[in-house]
């Protein structure tokens, strides 16, 4: 028995105010795009099971192009597979707050999808010898996660955060997820364990994945990036034979290209040879950069010199490309590296807050020098109000 493990559609995701000929956000229709590319994929592998870990939707309420698109390509979908089992959970971005509000993915039930939206349920297929136990993402808390001893295949498909896999940049989510012991997910008689809400293809336990999404639809991409990177992965979906145990992950092409360039140091470079670098770099991306969204990280550039930029050059790469950011940072002052307790001064306030900002995704109207500048000025405020005790001013650092 063959199954096709997807999840974190994230259809109507929006992003970057840039809209295409018929008024639709770009990257609402790019990841639509994608999902279209997916479902081709699946019928392509014609599964016998086909198992979708939640956030279907980026938005409880999605867009009206966004519901119109999902049930196009899973009417598509069951039409093209009309014997396969398709099961659908409610991920954290699908689950509405009020208990009184009902879950969209309801409306894809009468094609014939299993949608599990408000509490578990075990799914048993006796013809195949199949028992899918589906967990939607509910407040954390203790979930039962005990496979069917009477089933000869037991496959646990559910949506949250695997205690100890997530990384920094996908720990934080607009309301807390699921969480899943590692054990519960470890345990021999689970034949596939599928998960969702993680977005980066991920191994974390026997026969226990997470498939990713299909598109870069979080606040951080540059984070789930920059992981990609190190692994050399990219965005797809699973299969996996439950007989034999083979799995294969079938890389995805994304609607549209992100690019993190190769990071350029400042470190005594005039503004003149930054601009020049910073060219150069941009010139080497195979077919330009237009259209594309794309990262460039300078460091060690003082706040002098990026005054001094070729501006005029930075907007025509934001014009040019669909999202062009630069994410220029200081020099890093040195302090001594001390423990608790020993000798030293610990970090500040205030340098906390300079390395959060610096490190924060902005969009590309935001100047990040006058946003930590004005940081920096609320936090002195404060101070002086009472509000924030022991801060050190900028000042007070020299």
């Amino acid at each position: 028995m063959k199954l096709v493990h997807l999840s974190d559609l994230h259809l109507g995701f929006r992003q970057f105010q840039r809209t295409t000929p018929n008024g639709i956000n770009q990257r609402e229709a790019d990841v639509a795009l994608s999902f279209t590319r997916a479902i081709d994929k699946v019928i392509e592998l014609r599964p016998d099971l086909i198992l979708i870990g939640g956030d279907v939707f980026h938005t409880v309420r999605p867009t009206n192009p966004a519901i119109l698109h999902a049930f196009a390509q899973f009417s598509r979908l069951v039409r093209e597979l009309p014997d396969a089992i398709v099961v659908i959970i409610a991920g954290n971005h699908d689950m509405p707050r009020s208990s009184e509000t009902i879950c969209i993915l309801r409306l894809f039930s009468p094609l014939g999808i299993h949608v599990v939206d408000t509490e578990p349920r075990r799914l048993s297929f006796p013809e195949h010898g199949l028992s899918i136990l589906a967990v939607p993402d509910l407040p954390p808390g203790s979930v039962a996660l005990d496979p069917d001893p009477s089933a000869r295949i037991n496959v646990l498909l559910l949506h949250g955060e695997v205690a100890g896999a997530m990384p920094m940049h996908a720990e934080h989510t607009d309301r807390a997820a699921l969480q899943i012991p590692v054990e519960a997910i470890s345990k021999p008689a689970w034949d596939y364990v599928a998960l969702g809400h993680y977005h980066v293809y991920k191994k974390v336990g026997p026969n226990a994945y997470y498939s990713g999404a299909i598109d870069y639809t979080t606040s951080n991409m540059w984070g789930e990036r920059e992981e990609e990177l190190a692994q050399k992965l990219t965005k797809g979906l699973i299969e996996r034979d439950l007989d034999t145990g083979k799995q294969k992950f079938h890389a995805l092409p994304v609607a549209r290209e992100v690019l993190d360039l190769p990071r350029i140091d400042g470190k005594g470079l005039s503004a003149q040879e930054l601009d020049g670098q910073i060219a150069a770099t941009l010139a080497k991306v195979a077919g330009g950069i237009d259209g594309k969204i794309v990262r460039v990280v300078v460091s060690n550039v003082p706040r002098h010199i990026m005054r001094e930029l070729d501006h005029k050059a930075l907007r025509d790469a934001q014009r040019r490309a669909l999202h062009f950011m630069l994410d220029t940072r200081r020099p890093e002052v040195s302090r001594p590296n001390t423990a608790s307790g020993s000798p030293g001064r610990r970090a500040s306030l205030t340098d906390l807050l300079r390395d959060s900002l610096r490190s924060r995704l902005l969009t590309s109207d935001i100047d990040r020098e006058k946003l930590i500048d004005l940081g920096e000025h609320y936090l002195r405020e404060a101070e002086a109000l009472g509000i924030v005790q022991n801060a050190p001013t900028a000042a007070d650092e020299l």
